[in-house]
């Protein structure tokens, strides 16, 4: 099967009806746009139907369109991001699913593809998207004291404390931060020469 907008949206369109919300190509890779409360539907038919045989998941990503060029300002701030690989027919696709900020929500597609276990507790941890009947949906590369997700575009790019581990207490604590600014650029001889007058 020639891999087309068509032979996609037809399939698609045809089980889902208007959860699939569009379909775009860029760079010869197809997204498809589905509603959230499809993404496990739509990925287990993009995974077992002969015709795409998408086995497997490459990647699960947030984007935070918060302040994105040109992005209409009432539309969801979040999207969780799926990266498919047909081995079988050697394609790749990619599924959007827009979640708004008061409730991100998606459901797990962990049933689907094992893989994406760690995908998605990324995903929770740096956005706050919530991947809905996960197994063990914690945070994965914070500490599970930390509060706010890092890669959120409103999340403050300087803090006030630092965390580490206290051998003496056990556990890791908050401590206001210890590092002095250093001037790590090379001086020139101009500038040398311009303090010594």
């Amino acid at each position: 099967m020639a891999f087309t907008h068509d032979t996609i949206e037809g399939p698609l369109r045809a089980k889902f009806g208007d959860a699939v919300r569009g379909i775009s190509e860029y760079l010869d890779v197809f997204t498809v746009e589905v509603a959230p409360e499809a993404v496990n539907d739509v990925c287990r038919f993009l995974r077992d139907e002969p015709d795409f045989a998408f086995e497997q998941l490459i990647d699960v990503c947030g984007v935070d369109y918060l302040e994105y060029k040109d992005y209409p300002a009432d539309a969801p701030r979040f999207a969780a991001v799926y990266h498919l690989l047909s081995l079988t027919h050697n394609h790749r696709l990619r599924l959007k699913a827009f979640v708004p900020e008061e409730r991100p929500v998606v459901p797990s597609v962990v049933d689907v593809w094992n893989v994406a276990d760690w995908f998605e507790r990324e995903a929770f941890d740096m956005y706050g998207i919530i991947f809905e009947g996960h197994p063990d949906l914690r945070r994965i590369l914070t500490d599970y004291g930390f509060a706010g997700h890092p890669f959120r575009k409103d999340f403050p790019l300087e803090g006030h404390v630092e965390m580490r581990y206290d051998p003496d207490r056990g556990r890791v604590v908050y401590q206001p931060v210890t590092i002095t600014e250093r001037n790590l650029v090379p001086r020139t001889h101009w500038q040398e020469a311009d303090e010594d007058g």
